[in-house]
């Protein structure tokens, strides 16, 4: 059990520090803002009060320590995804990684962002309410394969 935290743990914050990464090259590079960690925070902070739809999380009542809520957030819910790809990846996968699995996950869990995270702050499933909604799309699909290549690399160096 100990090897299995450790390594969920340690899968998990290397691909969502790999996804980090992809968003500092896309905001340098192509001036792609970089995800609003605060209003993730502050859409936390409000499921802990039993509220997880917001028309505009911009709107909502903010809350102390928002910003480093989202950011522990970020990285807890990696790691939750690397956990998920251990438990259901065929049980040599940590000695042996391969990258279909991994990608598989990362391109599934878009779905969380899509159906959850954004209507959650008021963008709509999928970004439907966002004037670039289509963009948006392409870079969640982007991001979230980047996640899948950080998993698989991340499961590379500790193996």
């Amino acid at each position: 059990m100990i090897e299995f935290l450790y390594r969920t743990v340690l899968i998990g914050v290397g691909a969502t520090a790999l996804l980090d990464l992809w968003a500092l090259l896309l905001q340098r590079f192509f001036r792609i803002p970089a995800p609003n960690w605060k209003l993730v925070g502050r859409w936390f902070c409000h499921i802990t009060e039993g509220r997880v739809f917001h028309d505009d999380i911009t709107l909502a009542r903010p809350f102390p320590h928002e910003h480093a809520v989202g950011w522990l957030g970020h990285y807890a819910v990696g790691i939750v995804y690397a956990g998920l790809l251990l438990i259901f990846a065929r049980p040599d996968w940590p000695a042996a990684p391969s990258l279909v699995p991994a990608l598989a996950v990362g391109l599934m869990t878009v779905g969380a962002g899509w159906f959850l995270l954004q209507p959650g702050m008021g963008a709509g499933i999928a970004a439907s309410k966002r004037p670039n909604a289509q963009q948006v799309r392409v870079l969640n699909i982007a991001g979230h394969v980047v996640f899948g290549l950080g998993l698989y690399g991340s499961a590379l160096l500790i193996r």
